[in-house]
């Protein structure tokens, strides 16, 4: 390709709202350009490295025995609320109607369409496993869409899927797809985490994610700097840092000689900083009770306390039914913050939140900060770990200006059983913390999100009614699993870690060109000699980029690096004047040139480029 037949308008301004690298250098390299807020056109530079991200993801998942197919981006609306995600969702979800006043869906994510797809045409146990997958559009309404392609609003994923007669065969697929996601990554010039995480809204048991450290990262990756151990902070756990007990019994025998429970005068104290200060003790000493909201509880609540009367609803036929809103009370210790992932996922509910003051004060019929888990009888009661270690701790006592001392779980209250479990694992963990593998330190790291792999199990097979015959003629239903990647986001990574002060630095093996060309006045026999390198170069299947412009040399080095293409060639008078002719290249990633023979730049340059591609396999 010459130079002056692309477009590619790169820029020596930064745009305003660019504030992360990869956002910078993507416009000032002409890789791309804002069409509106979070949505973008990728201009040809930019398109060709996307392509080889996509060529990449493609090879491994083909290598894998995924098969790709292309579903529609506007999904029928009554889909979703077959699964029950209709409402869930939220706003992020772009929702429209035709002309006949039908609802439909820019789709944000692809379980719905796939399992439509895969119940209409699966009948028979010899069908599974199946594996699909995509390389397609989606659309998810950001509030706040930044940092260019890494969090945009339209943006395009790879989403696969897997369906099984049980749960060995899912695990199977899912560790296959655990391996290639390390190789795509690698292939793509990657330095990727895999991190435990939670399944979030899209449900299931097993899930993975692949990070990036980024300083603008969306996630709190938590690593231990002796084993290796790596979770995102919303699955985390850490080793106790004090004696759980392993039963309310055991907790009753352990306060047996703690002193009887004693009301105290505390006034003006709400927060656990003040009860330090009052009290002259530390925050581990306290309990301290949250009220929380949840959405769409999947729970049996008709035991628990305050809910007996609680209206259920059901998204679709076959769907199970949900509570809408539930309030609930966590005890936690003192000292420590609530992680309300866990506790959505404990709670099996879509979403949860801090319940507002007017209705922590309805429900506990205390003001705000004096509510505590004994005598707690209106809501069910989430008791944390770590609460059942205390024996003789400080917690609010449901009255202004009141609290209790000598407070003792197991004796003085206990937690709402949930599953057959009367405590649960809900903190948040944090730097300091000790591995719960290996007892090393724990330390944290930002990061973003490149891909995520779930074992789904049932939760869209059963929504969505899909079924199959077993080998004797009985109908059962597939588990599933759910692998994506972002491309987008992948390929601004790349950016993120390759890069200086000058410009991109491609890795080869996504780079829109392997080679630029850089005649020094592109005429005579420098051009003779630099359309006869390309030449060779194309024809050895090395991509050209010609810089065949009548612009200062100056000019055209400063674009070379901006666009990071790997290798750069210059050819002059000077050079070609000597015996044998004399060509200057220089690794992008290098801070010297050297020169080598004219006549052996082709080879030379075809074998380097040969060596980096297979680095990355």
């Amino acid at each position: 390709m010459n130079y002056s037949s692309a477009f590619i308008p790169t820029l020596r301004e930064v745009p305003a709202d660019a504030v992360i690298a990869s956002h910078r250098l993507m416009f000032r390299a002409g890789l791309l350009r804002k069409l509106a807020n979070g949505l973008f056109t990728y201009l040809p530079l930019g398109l060709r490295a996307f392509r080889k991200v996509e060529r990449i993801i493609r090879e491994e998942m083909d290598a894998v025995g995924a098969l790709e197919i292309k579903p529609t981006v506007v999904v029928p609306g009554e889909l979703w609320k077959e699964s029950g995600r209709w409402d869930s969702m939220g706003d992020s979800m772009l929702r429209v109607k035709n002309r006949l006043d039908n609802d439909f869906v820019v789709s944000p994510t692809a379980e719905e369409a796939f399992t439509a797809t895969v119940r209409d045409e699966l009948s028979s146990y010899r069908q599974l496993p199946l594996k699909l997958y995509q390389i397609n559009t989606k659309f998810r309404d950001e509030i706040r869409p930044r940092y260019g392609v890494m969090r945009g609003r339209e943006f395009i994923m790879k989403d696969a899927y897997s369906w099984h007669t049980d749960d060995k065969s899912l695990d199977e697929t899912y560790q296959a797809m655990g391996r290639a996601y390390r190789r795509i990554f690698k292939r793509c010039g990657l330095s990727v985490i895999p991190v435990k995480a939670d399944s979030g809204t899209m449900g299931g048991s097993g899930s993975e994610e692949f990070m990036v450290e980024s300083e603008i990262g969306d996630n709190t990756l938590i690593l231990c700097k002796k084993c290796g151990y790596a979770a995102n902070v919303e699955k985390a756990s850490c080793k106790d840092d004090f004696t759980p007990q392993p039963s309310v019994e055991a907790a009753k025998a352990a306060a047996a000689n703690t002193p009887s429970i004693e009301k105290i005068d505390t006034p003006n104290v709400k927060t656990i900083e003040e009860l330090c200060a009052f009290l002259k003790t530390a925050p581990q000493s306290f309990i301290k009770t949250l009220i929380y909201r949840a959405v769409n509880v999947e729970l049996d609540l008709s035991s628990a306390p305050g809910c007996a009367n609680l209206e259920q609803k059901k998204p679709s036929p076959d769907a199970p039914a949900v509570y809408p809103q539930v309030f609930f009370a966590v005890a936690i210790r003192g000292d420590l913050d609530v992680n309300e992932v866990k506790l959505a996922s404990v709670l099996k509910a879509s979403e949860v939140s801090l319940a507002a003051d007017t209705d922590v004060t309805r429900l506990t019929n205390a003001p705000v900060g004096f509510a505590g888990p004994v005598g707690l009888a209106s809501l069910p009661l989430i008791v944390d770990h770590t609460v059942t270690g205390m024996n003789d701790a400080v917690t609010g006592a449901l009255a202004k200006d009141l609290h209790y001392k000598h407070a003792a779980y197991g004796r003085d209250f206990e937690g709402w059983a949930i599953a057959g479990l009367t405590s649960v694992d809900i903190r948040t963990v944090k730097a300091g913390d000790t591995c719960s593998q290996c007892g090393g330190e724990l330390y944290t790291k930002m990061g973003n999100e490149l891909g995520h792999i779930f074992k789904l199990g049932y939760k869209y097979t059963r929504a969505m009614n899909v079924t199959y015959l077993d080998e004797n003629g009985k109908t059962q239903m597939p588990t599933m699993g759910c692998y994506g990647i972002g491309v987008d986001r992948t390929l601004a990574s790349v950016i993120e870690e390759h890069h200086d002060e000058a410009g991109i630095i491609w890795p080869a093996s996504v780079a829109p060109y392997h080679v630029i060309i850089v005649p020094i006045k592109y005429d005579g026999a420098v051009k003779e000699a630099a359309d006869n390198l390309t030449g060779e170069l194309t024809k050895a299947g090395i991509e050209v980029l010609l810089d065949d412009r009548n612009e200062r040399p100056g000019v055209k080095f400063n674009d070379a690096d901006l666009t990071g293409i790997p290798w750069r060639v210059v050819i002059g008078d000077k050079g070609l004047s000597q015996s044998p002719a004399q060509v200057e290249i220089k690794r992008r990633s290098e801070k010297d040139n050297r020169t080598i023979d004219l006549d052996r730049a082709a080879s030379e340059l075809a074998d380097k480029i040969s060596e980096e591609l297979e680095s990355y396999l």
